[in-house]
């Protein structure tokens, strides 16, 4: 209740927290009085092996700083609820466009990157009323399927997201947006159908004729033209925000199995030279740049590389020094 809220005891209790894997330093300066602030004093001195002072009563240049802080804390906290104020009409908005009977809570979007088909990545991003949550972020690497099939990689990727939901893994989404058109919900919805899922709300969102942000278009999977949506709408600008996460999402862990694949890659060409031991040489030298980096003395320091293996991994990386 807000009578009983104490600013000095939630100030007492927040220190030890803050300061418990953080250099203490000699003075800390509060706005109000600590109830135990010898006890703490001497908790944090023992901690920091030097002595530590609490002052709340300040003059002069400390009591600016003190000023500065509160000035700062009151316009984090304003910014922060003028952004979750802000997110939550952007989820009334979207309700409003999308036609839903509730506002939704929790929103889910697929993206899927590849270059001409290979190391083919889907992201899987989270948002909830207070914006993105990250922890929910899930990638995926697409097996098995045609080189860029975009078709296929949904379906593969959404299955084996809801798989997991079943399984009680995570939240079930109100609304499911697909970063592409008709074909791609179409893949999503027999995804869904398939495991069961039926009280998820489907929607491709289409770049457009010109690609350009705002003139989106929205698919769902019973209607056989886009949604029409206020190019205005704060909702709009939501799901923009999601697809877009969903891409650079999908993006990055892209880059990331490709980087791994060439690494591979280029140990691999290496005649003689085995899956244990590519393994320990990333191991010891730190990943491919150390080997790289390393001399032929060196390489041969590792259980199991003679001197003529080491010079052929040597070559490998120096063949063109010569040049």
């Amino acid at each position: 209740m807000i009578e009983e809220y104490d600013p000095g005891a939630v100030i007492q209790a927040f220190i030890p927290q803050y300061y418990l894997e953080k250099p203490v330093p000699f003075e800390l300066i509060v706005s109000h009085e600590l109830s135990e602030c010898r006890l703490l004093e001497e908790v944090l001195a023992n901690q920091a092996k030097h002595p530590v002072t609490i002052s709340s009563k300040v003059r002069g240049e400390r009591a600016k700083w003190l000023q500065m802080a509160l000035t700062n804390s009151e316009n984090s906290l304003l910014s922060k609820l003028a952004d979750k104020q802000g997110i939550y009409g952007r989820f009334l908005s979207l309700q409003e466009e999308l036609g839903c009977k509730d506002i939704p809570k929790r929103l889910e979007c697929f993206d899927i990157s590849h270059i001409q088909g290979n190391q083919t990545v889907a992201s899987c991003v989270v948002f909830d009323r207070e914006g993105p949550v990250k922890s929910a972020y899930r990638r995926f690497n697409i097996e098995g399927v045609t080189a860029g099939d975009d078709y296929a990689a949904i379906y593969q990727a959404v299955s084996r997201r809801y798989k997991r939901l079943i399984k009680g893994e995570h939240e079930a989404p109100d609304i499911l947006f697909i970063d592409g058109g008709k074909g791609q919900v179409n893949e999503a919805q027999k995804a869904l159908t398939e495991l069961g899922v039926n009280d998820v709300m489907i929607v491709g969102v289409s770049k457009g004729p010109d690609r350009k942000p705002g003139m989106e278009k929205l698919i769902l999977v019973e209607q056989e033209h886009p949604v029409e949506v206020n190019p205005g709408a704060s909702g709009l600008l939501l799901i923009q925000h999601i697809r877009d996460e969903a891409h650079r999402f999908a993006i990055t862990g892209h880059r990331q199995r490709r980087g791994k694949a060439a690494k591979k890659s280029v140990l691999e060409g290496i005649a003689g030279l085995g899956a244990k031991r590519r393994q320990q040489l990333l191991k010891q030298f730190g990943g491919l740049q150390g080997v790289e980096q390393a001399g032929v003395d060196a390489l041969c320091s590792v259980e199991g590389i003679s001197k003529q293996l080491a010079q052929r991994i040597y070559d490998n990386f120096h063949h063109s020094d010569d040049h």
